[in-house]
């Protein structure tokens, strides 16, 4: 049993955290988080891995259209152990900004996203904002993400065919 004078005091103590500005509560990146040490990173999420086999390849791209999809065009490619059904991890930012991530399931772990003779992905695969790829790669306007402040998270459902 919680005394009265026992829950006055926490009471009060969680009201001072609580009025305390986002920016001085004490925040830090989880464990394992790739890339860059910054005080800003992005959760990713994917979701829809058939296996965990290999590995999750998420590359990050700068707000630049020139650069993204071409080589060397990324600011960083970060790789977790895949975890079938949905795999998390978390890449550091260089700052809040727009940015674009792409994944790709490397089941074989031979670090590179593996086609078949007409060019289609045969390794799963996704983009930010989880745009159609029926037809073809998506627009970089489509995959961009605004990324205000730290610790924000993205959800990405990866595509097999």
């Amino acid at each position: 049993m919680i005394r009265p004078r026992c829950l006055l005091r926490l009471t009060a103590s969680l009201a001072v955290l609580l009025a305390l500005p986002a920016a001085t509560r004490a925040e830090n990146p989880p464990a394992g988080c790739k890339g860059n040490s910054s005080d800003t990173w992005l959760n990713v999420v994917a979701e829809g891995m058939h296996s965990s086999d290999g590995l999750l390849a998420i590359t990050l791209y700068a707000d630049i259209k020139k650069k993204f999809l071409v080589r060397n065009g990324s600011l960083h490619v970060a790789r977790v152990q895949a975890v079938a059904g949905t795999t998390r991890a978390c890449i550091f930012l260089p700052k809040p900004g727009t940015y674009a991530v792409v994944l790709y399931h490397d089941e074989n772990a031979n670090r590179k996203l593996d086609r078949g003779a007409l060019g289609i992905p045969t390794e799963g695969y996704g983009f930010t904002n989880n745009p159609g790829t029926f037809f073809g790669l998506p627009s970089f306007k489509s995959v961009r993400l605004n990324v205000p402040q730290t610790a924000d998270t993205t959800k990405i459902r990866m595509k097999y065919r």
